[in-house]
């Protein structure tokens, strides 16, 4: 038997370890060339790792929920040619293949790991048990809070994308939220009795809940602590008149409406085309900042990180070379990346790289913010709410499309002034949008 050991591969920058989210083979199931063997989540996103050679698995190493770092063994896999057709090597010793029968039953699923310190699942009325807990989409937070409320997964409707099991589910489930069984059925009983009683009574006090940080939302809190205590951050904040922007944006959406196209270009395109032409007058502001030789690197390429909310955190996808995109492929683009953030399809190269990162909310971004800057970027912008205003144009009171940008720098590379200029600089050119063109021409 020609044994095999694949360990964790690099798999991004700075990334040096990731949750095992589920394994896609079992042991003793023989699998192809870049056949798919387990989901791994890291501080960027949920990647899909694939088998290097073609073999039998002899041992799968680290549980579901468990941490794997970097260039640690996964998966010992059997590559000898003769033995890959079959369950078990016709060369494998008796100790050997007892070694590996002993590591199959040594190993079990989530749910019956859990079995000891969980309470008994609770029936539900009119349900089925559909299986293993594991083969429901959910994040290991999820799968836990559902373990201690005594909740089968597969007895709850998820909502996520892919039909994923969210957080949201199961409090809906347990009656702390809005929502319905896999039934249909809902779970506002208890809620319409409580209101009908005239003086409810007191009753036990909720037991406390503890939600370990694990997966992306352990990454961000890393992430954004080490930018809080690394970078001072330092926020300018300014309004602008959005109102030609609002215009021409309206005119470029009606001509494709017309020309049959069913693409819509939203206003990050042209932010990201006036951040480009910002940057051309203050280079340092698209730069990574390296803390181990304490020197500042400004980028030659203009890729830029748009912040997009999933069920579990905020996952930056990058859009690579700007400059050389129109705003009808950067707005194709942006949408591709936003949707396969959401469904966790992103390759890792799609994560990696990024110069300068915009965050926003859109229809709920706010009035304004003081975003925490993307580390080892040296800046970051925050784009708000546009919306109807009364204000003072050439002495008369006019109603404009009015918004907020908010900006933070890192005040070891950025000055305040130089701050303020960039700012005023993207003003510009978001309020006098039709220089943009010049500048892409």
């Amino acid at each position: 038997m020609v044994t095999y050991e694949f360990k964790l591969p690099d798999i991004g920058e700075g990334v040096v370890e990731g949750e095992i989210v589920k394994w896609l083979v079992k042991e003793g199931e023989t699998v192809a060339e870049d056949q798919p063997l387990v989901e791994v989540m890291t501080d960027k996103a949920t990647v899909t790792i694939p088998s290097p050679r073609r073999g039998r698995v002899i041992q799968t190493h680290g549980k579901e929920g468990e941490i794997a770092r970097v260039h640690t063994t996964l998966v010992t896999l059997d590559v000898d040619a003769e033995s890959t057709g079959s369950t078990r090597s016709p060369g494998a010793t008796p100790a050997a293949a007892g070694a590996a029968s002993r590591s199959t039953s040594s190993r079990s699923s989530p749910a019956a790991e859990d079995s000891s310190r969980a309470p008994p699942p609770r029936s539900v009325p009119g349900h089925h048990d559909g299986g293993q807990m594991g083969k429901v989409l959910a994040t290991p937070v999820t799968r836990r809070m559902a373990r201690e409320h005594g909740l089968q997964l597969e007895q709850i409707a998820g909502t996520g994308p892919q039909g994923r099991v969210t957080k949201a589910d199961v409090m809906a489930a347990i009656g702390e939220g809005t929502g319905a069984l896999a039934t249909g059925g809902t779970t506002a009983a208890p809620a319409v009795a409580l209101a009908r009683a005239p003086m409810p009574t007191a009753g036990p006090s909720r037991i406390d809940e503890r939600i370990p940080l694990r997966g992306l939302r352990k990454r961000i809190a890393e992430k954004m602590v080490r930018s809080k205590f690394t970078a001072p951050h330092f926020t300018f904040v300014e309004e602008m008149d959005a109102t030609h922007l609002v215009a021409i944006r309206k005119r470029l959406n009606d001509a494709l409406d017309q020309s049959g196209s069913e693409s819509k270009i939203s206003f990050l395109p042209f932010i990201c085309k006036a951040l480009v032409a910002s940057f051309r007058k203050f280079p340092t502001l698209n730069a990574n900042f390296d803390e181990a030789a304490q020197e500042l690197i400004v980028r030659g390429a203009y890729n830029l990180g748009i912040a997009v909310a999933t069920d579990e955190g905020l996952t930056v996808p990058v859009v690579k070379d700007v400059d050389r995109l129109s705003l009808q492929q950067l707005a194709a683009e942006i949408a591709r990346l936003s949707k396969a953030a959401k469904e966790r399809r992103l390759k890792m190269e799609e994560l990696s790289g990024g110069t300068f990162t915009i965050t926003s909310l859109g229809p709920r971004a706010g009035l304004l913010a003081t975003p925490i800057i993307n580390h080892p970027e040296v800046a970051i912008l925050g784009v708000h709410r546009i919306r109807k205003r009364p204000v003072v144009v050439d002495d008369q009171i006019a109603i404009r499309e009015m918004m907020y940008l908010s900006l933070s720098f890192d005040h070891r590379v950025i000055d305040g002034a130089v701050g303020a200029d960039f700012t005023y600089a993207l003003i510009g050119y978001l309020e006098n949008p039709e220089l943009l063109f010049l500048e892409m021409a």
